[in-house]
């Protein structure tokens, strides 16, 4: 597993724009990427005040922050593979 700083990839910048827009200190929040060879792993953190504004009450924000990265076309399918990347997401 590597962890990588380059350029941020779609699925970042979407968790990055909605934790902004959800939590009291947007200044606070980090999404770092790790890849392996079948998935992509974002962990996302904010701080400890805005942890439930992110997570939602029974984990209905978080769960419907994973749904639209499942929405989003992988990069894979923009090259014509069939073979579909999975996106974790992770709240610390």
């Amino acid at each position: 597993m590597s962890e990588t700083t380059e350029r941020p990839t779609m699925e970042e910048e979407l968790v990055q724009y909605i934790a902004e827009n959800l939590v009291n200190a947007p200044d606070e929040v980090r999404v770092k990427r790790k890849e392996t060879n079948r998935s992509l792993i974002l962990e996302l953190s904010v701080a400890s005040d805005d942890m439930g504004r992110v997570i939602g009450r029974n984990g209905r924000v978080a769960n419907s922050i994973r749904a639209l990265l499942r929405a989003l076309p992988s990069p894979d399918q923009d090259r014509g593979r069939e073979r579909r990347r999975r996106v974790i997401l992770e709240i610390e």
